[in-house]
C-alpha cells in the first residue's frame, strides 16, 4: 500500500499510494506527475483572490476562512486566468491526501516556478504551518500563489509545486554526509559540511562573462505551460562578472545566480535547500528547494539560486556560502532517476533561466 521502510517515497511508492487512496488525484491526472521522489501537484478549476496570505488555524478550514471575509473574489481557471504580480491568490488543487499515521508530507515550488519569482506555498485545512502536511491528515490541498515580479497565466491542470511524502525520520547527519562524500563525492572539490552541505555562489566568471541575471520590472505575461516561448532579454538583464569580486543585492530585487560547486545527487538520496538562513545573510536564496535523486550524475550540474534581497542592500562575495542542503534517504532506489531518461529540464545546467525561456 505504501512504503514500509523509513524515508522519502520514491516513484513506485507514490504509485502504490495513489492505488490505495492515500493520494487522491484529479480525473485528468497522468503518470507524468510522478517524479523520482515527488509528485507534481496541479491546479484545480477554482481560485480566489485573497486580501492577504493566511493560515487557517487548528480549528478552521481554508474555505471557512475565505467565507469570513478573507476572500475578495473567485476566479474560474478552466479557460485560464491571469494572476497579477503583487497580489495573493489561493487555488484548490486537484490532489488530496489521506495520510496514515506515521506518514507525513512536505511541499515546495517547482524549479521553473521559483525561477520566475512566483512564491508558492502549500496550505491545508486546520493548518498552522505552510508546506507541511501532518501524519493522519485527511483532506484537500491548496496552493497560495503570489507572483512577485512577473504576472502569470495559469489554467486548470497547471503545475506550480510538488509534494514529497515520507515515513519516519531519515535525515543524514553531518558525519554520515562526510563519510558519503569521501566514498562518492557529492560536490566538486572539498565538501563544506556543517548543518548540512554548504553551497557557495559563483561570481568569479567560471561560467563565462555573465554571472547572473536581474529581473526587469515591467514586462509581458508568462504563460506557465509554454516551454521555450519567451526571449530572455525581455524579462531579465544579464549581470556581467564584477571586476571587484562582489555583487550588491538591492532590496526587493530578484536575481538568478549559480553555485560555485557542481552537485552530484546519489540515486538513493534526495535533498532540500533551506530557503531562508539568517545565519548566512539578509536574503532569500531559494524558492524551489527539492533536488531529486540522480541530479548531476549524468552531467556536471550546478544549483541555480533564486535570490531576493530584503530590507537593506547586501554585499555578496564570490565564493560566499549562501545556502545549505539537507539530505534524506529514500525508501528505496527509484527505477528512473533525474536525467535524460525522464527528459528532465535542468540536468547538466550551469547558469540557467526557467524552461519558459529560449536560451538558444
Amino acid at each position: 500500500m505504501t512504503a514500509s521502510t523509513n524515508g522519502i517515497f520514491q516513484a513506485d511508492d507514490i504509485r502504490a499510494a495513489i492505488g490505495s487512496g492515500v493520494i487522491g488525484l484529479g480525473a485528468e491526472a497522468g503518470t507524468a506527475q510522478i517524479q523520482p521522489a515527488s509528485l507534481d501537484l496541479t491546479l484545480g478549476a477554482k481560485a480566489w483572490r485573497v486580501r492577504a496570505a493566511f493560515l487557517p488555524g487548528r480549528e478552521k478550514t481554508v474555505e471557512g476562512r475565505l467565507e469570513e471575509g478573507l476572500g475578495l473574489h473567485e476566479l474560474d481557471l478552466t479557460e485560464g486566468a491571469v494572476l497579477e504580480k503583487g497580489c495573493v491568490y489561493l487555488v484548490k488543487l486537484r490532489e488530496s491526501l489521506t495520510l496514515p499515521f506515521g506518514v507525513f508530507a512536505r511541499a515546495n515550488p517547482k524549479s521553473s516556478t521559483g525561477r520566475i519569482d512566483v512564491f508558492v506555498r502549500l496550505v491545508t485545512d486546520m493548518g498552522t504551518s505552510y508546506e507541511t502536511v501532518p501524519a493522519g491528515y485527511d483532506g484537500p490541498l491548496y496552493a497560495e500563489i503570489s507572483p512577485r515580479t512577473f504576472s502569470i497565466l495559469v489554467r486548470e491542470g497547471s503545475s506550480l509545486n510538488q509534494l514529497r511524502i515520507r515515513r519516519g525520520q531519515s535525515a543524514l547527519s553531518d558525519d554520515e554526509l562526510s563519510a558519503l562524500h569521501v566514498a562518492d563525492p557529492l560536490v566538486t572539490g572539498v565538501a563544506d559540511i556543517e548543518g548540512g552541505l554548504r553551497v557557495s555562489v559563483d561570481l568569479g566568471g567560471s561560467l563565462g562573462g555573465i554571472i547572473g541575471y536581474r529581473a526587469r520590472r515591467h514586462t509581458g505575461l508568462i504563460d506557465i505551460d509554454k516551454v521555450g516561448a519567451l526571449a530572455p532579454d525581455d524579462f531579465f538583464e544579464p549581470i556581467p562578472r564584477p571586476t571587484n569580486g562582489f555583487l550588491i543585492l538591492d532590496p526587493d530585487e530578484f536575481y538568478i545566480l549559480a553555485s560555485r560547486e557542481e552537485l552530484r545527487m546519489p540515486r538513493d538520496l534526495a535533498a532540500e535547500m533551506v530557503p531562508i538562513d539568517t545565519d548566512l545573510g539578509a536574503f532569500r536564496v531559494h524558492y524551489a528547494g527539492f533536488f531529486d535523486p540522480g541530479f548531476g550524475l549524468e552531467a556536471p550540474s550546478r544549483a541555480v539560486l533564486e535570490v531576493r534581497g530584503y530590507d537593506a542592500p547586501f554585499v555578496l562575495e564570490h565564493g560566499q556560502t549562501v545556502a545549505r542542503l539537507s539530505f534524506e534517504r529514500l525508501s528505496g532506489e527509484p527505477a528512473l532517476a533525474y536525467g535524460a531518461g525522464m527528459k528532465s529540464n535542468y540536468q547538466g545546467q550551469s547558469l540557467r533561466l526557467s524552461k519558459h525561456f529560449n536560451m538558444g
